[in-house]
């Protein structure tokens, strides 16, 4: 199964978005959004839910947990 960043990267990229774009989804900065990419930071809660209501998918496919991206 993949690592969270690399299902926020291939989400991203499936939506032909920039880092920016989701950057500012999260009203965070690309630097910030980028690292969270990259593995380098923790992937907060509260964006893991944004992030999972915006792709329509659930918290646990961007988790790795399952390979299914439906919601529940």
């Amino acid at each position: 199964m993949k690592l969270y960043y690399e299902r926020l990267r291939d989400l991203r990229e499936d939506s032909d978005l920039k880092q920016k774009d989701i950057a500012d989804i999260l009203n965070t900065t690309q630097q910030v959004y980028s690292r969270y990419e990259n593995g380098l930071n923790e992937l907060p809660i509260h964006h893991l839910v944004t992030l999972a209501d915006f792709y329509k998918v659930s918290t646990d496919y961007i988790l790795g947990r399952t390979d299914n991206p439906k919601k529940l």
